[in-house]
């Protein structure tokens, strides 16, 4: 499978980069697909998790969190009930998953796993260089990523 891999460059002035990966998972679910968010840490996963109870206003996404002591360690492929899950570890990202958003600071691990990849770049100067260097490892791997300048959504 070819993954298409898509770079979300923030402008200073967007909305958070979770505030994005919200979105951006709304609107995969709502257009069929199973997605997770990749968060650098648990506390980052806890926050997401807040956030996606009430971002975007007004809508409901599905979520859930995956990960140790959460009840879903270890079914390797099972299907999670929820359509949208938030991880803090690549390797806890399920094989029925076709869209990963990460939050990360660094690349995701086999790409080709998945049919896309959304890379969100924060305005932060030293999240940018981290982002710049998963640019290039996609590339080294022989995937195109595309970027997206962000300046509201």
């Amino acid at each position: 499978m070819d993954c298409q891999v898509d770079f979300y460059v923030l402008a200073e002035s967007a909305p958070s980069a979770e505030q994005l990966a919200c979105r951006l998972s709304l609107m995969a679910w709502e257009q069929g697909h199973r997605v997770s968010v990749l968060t650098p840490d648990e506390n980052a996963a806890r926050s997401l998790d807040e956030l996606m109870w009430n971002y975007p206003a007004g809508r409901f996404l599905p979520h859930e969190r995956t990960g140790p002591g959460l009840g879903t360690e270890g079914q390797g492929d099972a299907v999670w009930a929820a359509p949208v899950s938030i991880v803090a570890s690549a390797d806890l990202v399920g094989a029925d998953r076709d869209v990963v958003v990460n939050l990360g600071d660094t690349a995701v691990p086999q790409p080709g796993r998945f049919r896309r990849l959304l890379e969100i770049v924060p305005a932060a100067p030293h999240m940018r260089e981290a982002s710049r260097d998963k640019f290039r490892h996609y590339l080294r791997l022989g995937l195109r990523p595309v970027k997206h300048d962000i300046q509201n959504f």
